[in-house]
């Protein structure tokens, strides 16, 4: 039987700062494929070219990926400023009906880094330009230097709402992330329950309250050595569950709250 098929939401880029390309990571779609135990879709970013209709359509669940542009703070009612940093409206323009598409649907979708970002604002959110320059808050930015590994290393902790659905996932209340991630929740958006927090009070764990579907979305980059992480792999394991479950036409729905 053929896998469901997982379409990643990619980013656009210029190679050689000249040729445009749409691109995803290659850890993401490793992920989708070797833990989730699906096939990974790479979806261009841009409405003309992929629209939401025929997505939904084709794919069983969607991973909404990080990313260096940022959503347009147009997209909740706030002017853009130089802190907002570079944007990508055609990512915008395909990823924010989607997300809302999915979550009335029930179709299962993990947000990473923007992709969390995305799910909130999706959802009526509002968001931090930069999380650094907030009182009392650490840099959640990648190392400017170092190898990948240094890079996406595990650097803070992340405790879970008590018998939350990452704590009944997960098995614990408190796990090691990495941290690449410049923008972060200012106000969370209709039905977005927070479960996870740094020691600073980030917010880094989410869920959509009361859908029907696989929504969970982490700040973090749990695709990074997904398939030995003892965090990663349980994620991207109840996502592919969930996406088997939509392609032979059931709901898996995650656990909910005590």
């Amino acid at each position: 039987m053929a896998r469901p098929i997982i379409g990643i939401i990619g980013n656009s880029h210029l190679i050689n700062d000249q040729y445009p390309a749409h691109a995803c990571g290659r850890m993401n779609s490793e992920a989708v494929a070797e833990v989730a135990g699906c096939l990974p879709l790479m979806v261009p970013a841009d409405p003309r070219l992929a629209p939401v209709t025929e997505l939904l359509e084709v794919c069983a669940g969607f991973l909404f990926t990080g990313g260096r542009p940022n959503v347009h703070p147009e997209e909740y009612g706030e002017d853009a400023t130089e802190a907002h940093g570079a944007f990508d409206r055609a990512r915008d323009a395909v990823a924010l009906p989607l997300i809302r598409a999915c979550v009335e649907r029930g179709q299962p979708f993990f947000g990473v880094c923007r992709g969390f970002q995305e799910v909130n604002v999706a959802m009526g959110g509002t968001l931090y330009p930069e999380i650094r320059d907030l009182p009392g808050r650490m840099n959640h930015r990648m190392p400017p230097d170092g190898t990948l590994e240094e890079k996406f290393a595990l650097r803070h902790p992340v405790r879970f709402t008590p018998g939350g659905t990452f704590h009944r996932l997960l098995g614990s209340e408190e796990v090691m992330t990495n941290t690449l991630h410049g923008q972060g929740i200012k106000t969370p958006g209709a039905r977005i329950r927070i479960e996870g927090h740094a020691p600073d009070g980030t917010p880094e764990a989410l869920v959509v309250d009361g859908a029907p579907g696989f929504t969970l979305s982490v700040q973090w980059h749990p695709e990074w050595n997904a398939a030995a992480d003892p965090v990663s792999r349980p994620l991207f394991e109840a996502f592919g569950a969930a996406a088997h479950a939509w392609a032979e036409g059931r709901r898996l729905r995650p656990a909910r709250s005590a």
